[in-house]
């Protein structure tokens, strides 16, 4: 659950939008033309969304209601709570810079700082995308969560679970299991919106289930340096703590961005606020939900941007392109024939005018895919069939990386450093990541965060040492393990084979 903020380079204080509490205020920006605006009434659907009228647009003096929009398309807004384990590694003075790049901002927490190991309370925001339950959030709200709950706009709450999350492009998909028929948000065109259209946002700042609020976008394509495919819109409808992972809506009632951060020197909106676009969202979105992560394509090049000076010492006239400072011997890129100092200036038949554009393209390519990259050398162009690999790049450490088994427990080893915070000796104990509802861990009270000492009255150290056990267990018997949980102290529970 950790929040983020962008690398000191970025040369500005931006903050993470926190989940957490506090109040605020939004408020209504004047229309300088109602032409520049779909006219009221105007709504467009997908296959996850009802029809959802647009604001009703002023004329010319008058202020803009967003009643209509905000009453269609508050239902499909969700508030999403989560308690995760506190660690004293996450437990720092906020907005402190690092020369590393971006580093962890304390979320919100109800009540006086917990204790090590103890659990922490926050809030966030989210969004549905399809009747039967399905989700989608930042991954800085529930990265790190014991248990998540989400509550409904008609106030019904469900625990929900992680079917993937992307840490480098901040999304989240969750599940809940929910009357069929949920109230679903129509997801809209980013690349088609326009620098100063209507935008609003919904959300939960400061745990305020349902606050609405609205501006227009500010800036498009935003790069603040907080990781290989920042691409922003910029909006100055307030965002706030508990705002995360919250929809930012047209003015047809379309989800065009997932609110996830802001810029700020004290946690609070200043009137700039950031949102990931939808249309990068929508193709992770299948991929995390069927495999709780993304597989992306690999080039095997370092770059960086073309300066002027650069442009002009290197024959790139006007200046444009992604400057090659390195080739990754062995890579895609290097196979076949890129250099050091070429510029890349189209990449599969898509001009590269800024080296931010290259990496996203790159990510999106199927593994395998052969495509045409042009490049500047020397100042005359050439051409390169490359043949894109796949990025190898650690998997999130959630539970849909481990098999459940039949006792309905996702486990991960722990590391020298977790078990020194956890008060554990060295090779002792594994951690549950995961319990599978009414599985036969969650029947003996066994939840994610709880620490399995023992098995079978035997020391562990590992899942292996568990499963070592667990495959020890004939019928009719049970598996008798030494649990220490999370915020409690240590029993034995006994689980019965389903």
């Amino acid at each position: 659950m950790n929040t983020r903020v962008p690398s000191k380079a970025a040369a500005v204080a931006m903050a993470a939008v926190l989940v957490g509490g506090g109040f605020a205020l939004g408020r209504v920006s004047r229309a300088e033309r109602a032409a520049a605006d779909p006219p009221a009434g105007v709504g467009t659907t997908n296959t996850a969304g009802p029809q959802a009228s647009g604001a009703a647009m002023p004329a010319e003096g008058a202020l803009a209601s967003f009643a209509t929009l905000a009453e269609r398309a508050a239902p499909a807004v969700v508030h999403i709570k989560v308690v995760a384990i506190e660690k004293a590694s996450q437990r720092m003075a906020p907005f402190e810079f690092g020369e590393g790049g971006a580093l962890p901002v304390p979320p919100f927490s109800f009540g006086s700082p917990p204790a090590e190991g103890f659990a922490r309370r926050g809030t966030g925001s989210g969004f549905v995308i399809r009747d039967d339950g399905v989700i989608v959030t930042n991954n800085h709200v529930v990265e790190d969560a014991k248990e998540i709950t989400v509550t409904l706009a008609d106030k019904g709450e469900y625990p929900a679970r992680v079917l993937g999350r992307d840490p480098k492009t901040d999304l989240a998909v969750l599940k809940i299991d929910a009357p069929s028929g949920l109230r679903t948000a129509a997801l809209g065109d980013s690349d088609a919106l326009r620098v100063g259209d209507w935008v609003m946002a919904i959300g939960n700042p400061f745990g305020l289930s349902n606050t609405v609020t609205a501006g227009i976008v500010s800036a498009k394509g935003r790069a603040l340096g907080t990781g290989p495919y920042d691409d922003f819109i910029q909006t100055d409808a307030s965002i706030n703590p508990g705002n995360s992972g919250g929809p930012l809506f047209n003015a047809r009632g379309e989800v065009i961005g997932i609110n996830t951060m802001i810029f700020s020197r004290t946690g609070g909106n200043v009137g700039i606020g950031f949102a990931i676009p939808i249309n990068l969202a929508k193709q992770l979105v299948p991929e995390l939900e069927s495999s709780g992560h993304v597989t992306r394509g690999w080039l095997g090049v370092s770059i960086q941007p073309l300066t002027p000076e650069l442009a002009q010492s290197l024959h790139v006239d006007p200046p444009h392109g992604a400057l090659v400072a390195d080739v990754t011997p062995g890579s895609p890129a290097a196979a076949a024939g890129l250099q050091r100092g070429d510029v890349i200036v189209d990449y599969d038949g898509k001009p590269i005018t800024d080296s931010t554009a290259l990496p996203t393209l790159v990510a999106a390519t199927p593994v395998g895919k052969s495509v045409p990259v042009a490049v500047l050398r020397d100042g005359a162009r050439k051409t390169f069939p490359v043949s894109i690999a796949k990025l190898d790049e650690p998997l999130p450490a959630d539970p849909a990386e481990t098999k459940h088994g039949k006792w309905g427990l996702a486990l991960k080893d722990l590391t020298p450093e977790e078990r020194g915070e956890l008060g554990l000796g060295n090779r002792e104990g594994v951690l549950v990541a995961d319990v599978v509802p009414g599985s036969p861990a969650d029947d003996a009270g066994i939840k994610p965060g709880d620490v399995i000492l023992q098995a079978n009255q035997v020391a562990i150290g590992s899942a292996a040492d568990l499963k070592q056990q667990a495959d020890r267990v004939g019928t009719g018997q049970h598996l008798l393990l030494l649990v220490r949980p999370a915020d409690g102290a240590t029993r034995f529970a006994a689980l019965s084979a389903k």
